[in-house]
Formats: C-alpha cells, structure tokens, sequence
C-alpha cells in the first residue's frame, strides 16, 4: 500500500539489533546449509564470471586504480586494494546472469554482499590482522542478506531502480560491518554512509547494458568503503528507510508496507529463500526452460514439432525479459529476452555459458527461426513483484494443444537443484577458465561444505587462482 508509516516503524532499529547480534549458533541448521550452498554457487559463478562482457579490460583498468595487493580477483593471479577487488569479483559474478536469486525480494543479494566480504576478510589477512572463522563469515553474511532481502520484500511497486546493487549495496554494508565484529552504532552508520551511495538503475537491464553488472561490483565497493568510514568515525544519516528522503519513499516509489513484513526478521533467515539459477540467463527467462524441459519431455518432441509456445507471465517477467527478439543480440540482452532463452534451449537441448559467447551462437539462423514461434504475454497478475504462477500453452505443429503452469520455477526452495547439481554447476563453472587446477576445486568444495570449522575462510580465496600465479 502506499503510505507514510508512523514513526514507530522505522525498521532500522530492528534491523540493526538483528545484524549486530546475529551469532552463528542463532542460526537454524537449514540456514547454515543454505548460506553454504550458495556461498559455492556464488564462488563458481564468480570464476565463470571471468568469461564475461570485457572482464579482461576491466581487470586491466583496476590494477591502474592505485596499489596494494590485499584482496584476490577470482580466477586469476591479480591482487587488488580489497574495495577494488569487491568491485571486480562483484562485477564477474552478476555478468554472466548466473547468480542466485531471491525472488520475493527480486534481488540477487549474494554478488555485492559476497564480494564485499571476502575481500575484506582477505584485507585482514593481509595486514596481518586475526583471520574471519567461518562461523562469524556464516553469521555476516545471514544477516546481510537478510537485511537486502527485506528492501526487496517490503517493497509493493514495480521495480524503478536495481536492486541487486541499490539493496544489495546496504546488504554488503550490513555484511562487512558484522563480520569485522562493529557494534550497532557503527553498523547503523555504515548503513547511512552506504545510503549515501545507493546506485543502480534498471536503463542497463533494458538495453542488455554490461553496465548492470558494473552496477553490481560498485554496490560491493561501496558497500565496503561505508563500513570502512564508519569504523573510522563517520556518522550517516539515521532515517534512512523511511525518512522524508528515505529509501522506500525515493528508490521504491513511495509505495511499501513496513509493519506486513518486519516481523520475519529474525524469525525466518532470507537466505533459506534464495534460488539457484540453473541457467547463466535472467532468472525470469527461467520458467520458459523449465516447461520446455517438461514438455520435450514428456511429449517426446523436438523444436521442429513446435508451432507456437505461449508464455502468460506476471507483469514482472513480462517487464524485463518479455523483450523482443533481435538479429544479432549482444550476449546481456539475449539472456534477457524469454523468446532467445527458450529458442537457445530448444536448438541445443542446454543452456550453459557456452550459449551465450562469440557472434556464431548469437547469430545463428536457427535459433532465430524457433525464438520467433515464442510469445510472451503478460497475465495480469495484481502483484507487481511476483514471478510465479507462470502459464505455457505449447500448439505442436499437428495441431495438438498442451498446457502447464509453474508455481515454482526449477531452482526455487521449492523446486530446487540437489546439492551434488549445486556442486556439478560450480565444477562446470571453474573448468571454463583454463589453468585452473581441479583438484583446487574439489579442495574449495570441501571449504564450503565444512566452513563452520574453517579458521581462516580466505584459505578459499587462495585456492581460486591459476596453477601459474599459485
């Protein structure tokens, strides 16, 4: 509803208690294993990430950016200033579209809050400081997702800026300020400091922009460099949720319902609720997947048995990906678009990074040809952040007519990947950047899997570079 709440629900008192007291073993086993699974998701799709939109530029930029080696790039020898290593890693998590999701708050809170975290725990490390265990780093990062999560969930209107870097920036801020152990006075204002940086805007997702995913890495920066001035002294603004300029009346279009949602946190852990992303394309491209793995399946057919597939999706889906097909897309606007995403599927039987790189695959005739039998329709539905129930009507070329509707998209806590397919990505993931060893990979897994016993969790960060540069 549209609203001006009273003064007793400003959620930053709540939210900043539930940060700075979050301990690990305030956390429910389901959400230890959760933050661990997606910490490995995370991880791989970041080493997947060096394939993206002009990675190498990027990197070669950064390192003219000022010295200091206190934080790894993932997937390479570079070291980095960590704020700088926050953006990068930030940056080649989101650009292949391989991050998980949380789709309630439509927000990939992982890459910035992720990033962030790492590069600063790398940070003490390197000036010689007590290492981050990993019960702390689990702790952290539970609590920063949960503070992203519910600038999402909290929201009622359509999105207007990016939420992956406006919320998720607070998320980074929130996560860092916890695991470097400061006390609420220090994470609220951190929080205001990273207000005052709160970016990102939804043109780049419009357009197919690389841009959205810089939007991603500057959110990690800054999420970093807001509990730095903190730590420091500064002092930020205090209202900054539901001020008269607050978040929620200018980011989210005045439109938000504090007191429906604050309630769940500190009783429920957002990161239980992310979603896996089997695919390296728009999360809302993912539901056309999904029933054309279903029908291919079931009815036994193939692309040149399809007449006309009709997707009926929420006005969400239908906003960011029910996009047109063109020609010759760049690689970040055909994976945002429904009609190349389920045609990609359809003429390859997969859609994987490989899909998406050098102009043959985004080009190729064929796949043309089957996007254009492919129609997205919006259905609707009232909630302008809702992803599901998605609706496909599937007419063979025999005539015949096949419906199915989604209530779940494969990779949602619903209807999630096994965790030996969250492994099976992050190895897939790690062998597309070449000389990195495999059995550092599986020595990572085991990181992961056992990281409430970790001393010192940048011992990952160190396994995730080259042979060469080891």
């Amino acid at each position: 509803m549209d609203h001006a709440p009273e003064p007793d629900l400003d959620p930053m008192p709540h939210l900043v208690r539930h940060v700075a007291g979050l301990a690990y073993d305030d956390l429910p086993p389901s959400a230890v294993a959760a933050a661990k699974t997606f910490t490995l998701d995370t991880l791989g799709v970041g080493i997947a990430g060096a394939n993206g939109t002009g990675v190498d530029a990027l990197r070669a930029l950064a390192q003219t950016w000022g010295e200091g080696r206190e934080a790894s790039v993932w997937g390479s020898g570079i070291r980095l200033p960590a704020a700088t290593a926050a953006f990068v890693n930030g940056y080649q998590v989101h650009s292949l579209e391989y991050d998980c999701v949380h789709e309630r708050a439509v927000l990939h809170p992982m890459a910035a809050v992720l990033g962030a975290m790492m590069a600063a725990a790398e940070r003490r490390v390197a000036r010689d400081e007590p290492p981050i265990d990993g019960r702390t780093f689990l702790a952290a990062l539970a609590g920063g997702v949960d503070f992203a999560t519910f600038l999402g969930f909290a929201a009622r209107g359509p999105l207007r800026f990016f939420r992956p870097s406006t919320a998720g920036g607070f998320g980074a801020a929130a996560g860092v300020a916890r695991m470097l152990g400061h006390d609420e006075a220090t994470i609220a204002s951190a929080l205001g400091i990273q207000y005052s940086q709160t970016s990102g805007t939804m043109q780049p997702h419009v357009e197919g922009s690389p841009c959205l995913a810089l939007q991603v890495g500057l959110a990690g920066r800054a999420g970093l460099v807001s509990a730095d001035l903190a730590a420091a002294g500064f002092k930020g603004p205090s209202d900054i949720l539901t001020g008269r300029h607050g978040y929620f009346r200018l980011i989210e279009r005045d439109v938000f319902d504090v007191a429906a949602e604050i309630g769940r946190i500190g009783r429920e852990f957002q990161v239980e609720e992310l979603a896996h992303k089997p695919f390296p394309s728009g999360r809302l491209t993912h539901g056309t997947v999904d029933a054309l793995m279903q029908f291919t399946s079931r009815l036994g057919i193939g692309a040149d048995d399809i007449a006309e597939l009709r997707c009926l999706v929420p006005p969400v889906v239908f906003r960011q990906v029910g996009r047109p097909d063109i020609p010759a897309p760049d690689p970040n606007y055909a994976k945002l678009c429904i009609p190349f995403v389920g045609a990609t599927y359809l003429r390859h039987g997969r859609v994987d990074v490989g899909e998406f790189l050098g102009e043959a695959m985004l080009t190729d005739p064929k796949t043309h040809e089957i996007a254009a039998r492919i129609r997205v329709e919006e259905d609707g539905n009232p909630d302008q952040n809702a992803m599901t129930p998605q609706r496909f009507v599937l007419t063979l070329t025999d005539g015949s007519r096949h419906e199915l509707t989604l209530d779940h998209v494969y990779g949602h806590p619903r209807s999630p990947l096994s965790a030996a397919d969250n492994v099976d990505k992050f190895m897939r993931n790690w062998g597309t950047v070449p000389g990195l060893p495999a059995g550092n990979a599986e020595r990572v897994v085991e990181l992961v899997e056992s990281l409430e016993t970790v001393a010192d969790v940048t011992a990952i960060g160190r396994l995730m570079v080259p042979a060469s540069a080891a």
